[in-house]
């Protein structure tokens, strides 16, 4: 279960969907201090075997994880589809892997739910398309699931029924998979000789 001890077990030392982002920060110059500080947790939980995140959720978190059950539910109300959960899927070659909100014709379709505050929920009906913050998270984890499309859908019940969801379809053949593809084995490289570099290093030597 997600947020379970198992799951951030699972998800110790790999980089997730959740983080993408931040793997993807960049600055003029140097490393982008969201990306650095992704690293080095990547780095410690390796070397360590603890997972570094404590858990911590805000009031605007907790709604969500009490909502995704309704957000659920609009999906296959909305779509027909009814959304299979899984644990957390890990890559079968690099440190890698995610947590779905959920997948469908066995993993040819993957789901990400999402219940935000209610000016983030106006914003994206308004624009109609995949928000551009999640398009890392989502490449992600198609990258990971090998699917084929992402459905992503955006439930606020604070709203008129009619407003309450917002629904589009993404081709994974319309996201930049390889691109992402070599951001991401790079970084995980750049952790890898992290590791192996402190592995052998003697303290006073």
């Amino acid at each position: 279960d997600q947020r379970s001890p198992e799951w951030f077990q699972a998800r110790a030392g790999r980089l997730t969907g959740s983080r993408a982002a931040d793997m993807l920060s960049t600055i003029k110059t140097g490393e982008a201090a969201a990306r650095r500080d992704y690293r080095l947790q990547l780095v410690c939980e390796r070397l360590t075997g603890q997972p570094q995140e404590d858990g911590f959720v805000n009031a605007a978190m907790q709604r969500g994880i009490d909502m995704e059950p309704f957000a659920r539910s609009a999906y296959e109300s909305k779509t027909g589809n009814v959304a299979v959960q899984t644990g957390f899927l890990s890559h079968t070659t690099h440190q890698a892997g995610c947590s779905l909100d959920g997948h469908v014709d066995h993993f040819a379709g993957i789901v990400e739910l999402k219940c935000p505050k209610s000016a983030t929920h106006l914003r994206w009906l308004r624009d109609g398309v995949l928000p551009k913050e999640y398009v890392p998270q989502v490449t992600h984890n198609a990258w990971i699931s090998g699917a084929e499309y992402v459905d992503f859908l955006s439930y606020d019940d604070r709203f008129p029924p009619e407003l309450q969801v917002f629904y589009t379809r993404v081709l994974v053949k319309d996201l930049d998979l390889a691109g992402y593809e070599q951001s991401a084995l790079a970084f995980l490289a750049e952790v890898d000789n992290e590791v192996n570099a402190l592995r052998g290093w003697k303290a006073g030597v």
